[in-house]
């Protein structure tokens, strides 16, 4: 499931974009729903990656044994958007470079793999260091 998050994630970077991928998988494995950030892309600061896979999934009877896969810890936002739909369970690819709100959703139920794949903090390392401002935009933090 994550080498489909990281095929997006590679995607996205080839785009010009912030490279995180996510995919939106069924309990059965059947992929739903994938994307990548696109908030460069797109101008839109909302389109991060899971919002994109969430998306792109389209409507759901029921997400509580659904499996969000995304190659960094989710932010806040991100985080909420799994609360919010009550999404069972999130496969993180890397928290070295990011650590979102990974913790609280466990505090509030939701099962969390933390891969800790060095494809995806590699990636993620790369293109912090290349590109601070555009990151830390993304993270809502001032340079």
């Amino acid at each position: 499931m994550l080498a489909v998050a990281v095929e997006e994630a590679q995607a996205g970077l080839a785009e010009g974009g912030i490279p995180i991928g996510a995919a939106l998988f069924a309990a059965d494995g059947t992929l739903l729903g994938r994307g990548h950030n696109r908030r460069v892309q797109d101008d839109d600061p909302s389109m991060h990656a899971e919002t994109s896979a969430f998306r792109a999934a389209g409507r759901q009877r029921d997400y509580r044994s659904t499996i969000m896969v995304t190659t960094l810890s989710p932010c806040w936002y991100c985080s909420g958007l799994v609360r919010q739909f009550g999404i069972g369970t999130v496969v993180i690819g890397e928290a070295r470079t990011f650590h979102g709100g990974h913790d609280w959703l466990a505090e509030h139920g939701v099962a969390i793999h933390l891969v800790d794949d060095d494809r995806c903090a590699a990636m993620m390392t790369d293109f912090i260091a290349a590109n601070p401002a555009l990151w830390n935009e993304d993270i809502g933090e001032a340079e």
